[in-house]
C-alpha cells in the first residue's frame, strides 16, 4: 500500500547528516585557459582498489567546478586541522584563491598544495548525474604523504580536528583523583629523595596514558620538568598496573602495541607479567636505545596524535623491552638500572598509582639494588596505607 509522499525537510536532512563527520578536501586542476583551479569537496572517497579509484560529488551549480571540468586531470589535497583559512578561502566565491598559496604540479599537470596532509593525483574516469550533484570518478595516477599531521573535519556545521578516544575521555576528573593520591605520597617521594639522593616520581593511568603526576629529587633532579608528561600505556610499559589484573585488561594492554602481536611476543609479555606479578615491583635496566627512545617518547606528550605517531611509539618500545622486567639478579654482577617501581594500592586492591625511583649511578650490585627496592617498597606500602588501600592476596 502506498500514499502520498510529505514533502522532504531539506533543513532536516542537512541536520542530520550532519551529525556524521567528513574528511576536507580541495580539488585542484588547470582549467583550460592555464589558469588554476580549486574547489573544497566535503564529500570524496575511496571508490577501489583494483583499479585504483577515487571519487568527489561536486554540487553541479558550483562555478568552480564547472571551470575545473575542463581540465584534464584533478588533484585531491587532504587538508591539515590547521587549515581552516585555506579552506575557506577556496571556499570562496571571489579572489585569487592561489595567491600566497605555495604549490607544485603532480605529474598530470594539476596542483598540490604543499602544507596538505596528502595529495591524490587522478585522470577524470566518468562523471555520473546523481540528484544535484556529480559523482566524478578519478582514476589515480600517483599518490603521497605531505605531512603526518590530523586532518581537517566538518561536523555539525563547524571545523575540528580528530582526537582519539583516549584524548576524549573524562581526563580532568581521572586526573583530580591522581593528584591527591600524588599529595599524600609527596612527604614519602621527598624523603626518599633526600636519603638516597635520586629523583622519585608519581605515575599513575589517566584516560587510558601513563602520567607523571608529583616528582621530587636533589638540587640538581630534572624530574620537576617532567611532571604532566605523558606516556602510552603499552608494553613495556605500566606493566605493575596490569599484572594483576585479568584476561581482558591484559589483551587490552598488548594491542596498545599497535604492532602484530605473535603467540611469541604473547608469551613474552605473559611471563613479563608473571615476574612483576609474584614480586610486586618493576625494574627497568638501561638499553643502548634508553636515550633514544625517551626523547622520541616525548613526542607524545606533545604531538598530535596520530595513528602513525601511535605506531611509531609502538615500535620504538619494542626496541626496549628486553630491558623491561628481566628474570633474577645475579649476585656478584653489575647493573645499569634506569628506573625502580613499587605499586600504591586503592582500597579495591588495584594499583592506583605507582611510585618510581630513577637516576641511580651505574654499575650497581645486588645488594645496593635490593636496598633501593626496600626503601621504595616501604614507602609505596605507607602510601597505601595512607588511602586506605590494600594489597592483594598472593596467588
Amino acid at each position: 500500500m502506498t500514499g502520498t509522499r510529505a514533502p522532504f525537510d531539506a533543513k532536516r536532512f542537512r541536520e542530520v547528516l550532519g551529525h556524521f563527520p567528513t574528511g576536507v578536501v580541495v580539488i585542484t586542476g588547470i582549467a583550460e585557459d592555464g589558469e588554476p583551479v580549486g574547489m573544497v569537496v566535503g564529500s570524496f572517497t575511496s571508490v577501489s582498489l583494483e583499479p585504483p579509484l577515487v571519487a568527489f560529488l561536486p554540487s553541479r551549480t558550483s562555478s568552480s567546478y564547472a571551470k575545473l571540468r575542463t581540465a584534464s586531470s584533478f588533484c585531491v589535497n587532504v587538508l591539515a586541522a590547521d587549515q581552516e583559512d585555506l579552506c575557506r578561502r577556496f571556499a570562496s566565491k571571489t579572489g585569487d584563491k592561489f595567491a600566497g598559496v605555495d604549490w607544485r604540479a603532480a605529474s598530470s599537470g594539476a596542483p598540490v598544495l604543499e602544507e596538505a596532509v596528502a595529495w591524490i593525483d587522478c585522470d577524470f574516469s566518468e562523471t555520473i548525474e546523481a540528484g544535484d550533484h556529480d559523482i566524478v570518478l578519478g582514476a589515480v595516477r600517483d599518490l603521497g604523504v605531505l605531512n603526518s599531521v590530523p586532518p581537517l573535519l566538518f561536523f555539525q556545521g563547524g571545523y575540528g580536528a580528530f582526537s582519539p578516544g583516549a584524548l576524549v575521555a573524562p581526563y580532568e576528573s581521572d586526573l583530580l583523583g591522581q593528584i591527591k593520591i600524588a599529595d599524600l605520597a609527596r612527604e614519602h617521594m621527598e624523603r626518599l629523595s633526600a636519603d638516597l639522593q635520586l629523583e622519585c616520581y608519581a605515575q599513575s593511568i589517566v584516560a587510558d596514558e601513563l602520567v607523571i603526576v608529583a616528582g621530587s629529587g636533589t638540587a640538581k633532579s630534572t624530574v620537576h620538568g617532567h611532571i604532566g608528561r605523558r606516556m602510552p600505556f603499552a608494553p613495556p610499559y605500566g606493566a605493575l598496573f596490569v599484572a594483576d589484573r585479568g584476561d581482558e585488561a591484559v589483551d587490552a594492554w598488548l594491542a596498545r602495541r599497535n604492532l602484530p602481536l605473535t603467540d611469541t611476543d604473547r608469551a613474552f609479555y605473559r611471563d613479563m607479567l608473571a615476574r612483576v606479578r609474584e614480586r610486586r615491583w618493576s625494574l627497568a635496566l638501561r638499553a643502548p636505545d634508553h636515550d633514544e627512545v625517551w626523547e622520541e617518547i616525548d613526542r607524545f606528550s606533545t604531538a598530535p596524535r596520530t595513528p602513525e605517531l601511535e605506531r611509531l611509539t609502538g615500535a620504538l618500545l619494542e626496541r626496549i623491552k628486553g630491558s623491561y622486567e628481566p628474570g633474577d639478579l645475579e649476585p656478584g654482577r653489575l647493573y645499569d638500572v634506569r628506573l625502580l617501581g613499587a605499586p600504591v594500592y586503592g582500597p579495591d586492591g588495584s594499583v592506583a598509582q605507582v611510585l618510581a625511583l630513577f637516576g641511580m649511578p651505574p654499575q650497581a650490585d645486588v645488594e645496593q639494588i635490593t636496598a633501593w627496592l626496600k626503601r621504595l617498597t616501604g614507602a609505596a606500602e605507607a602510601v597505601t596505607e595512607a588511602i586506605g588501600g590494600r594489597a592483594p592476596q598472593a596467588g
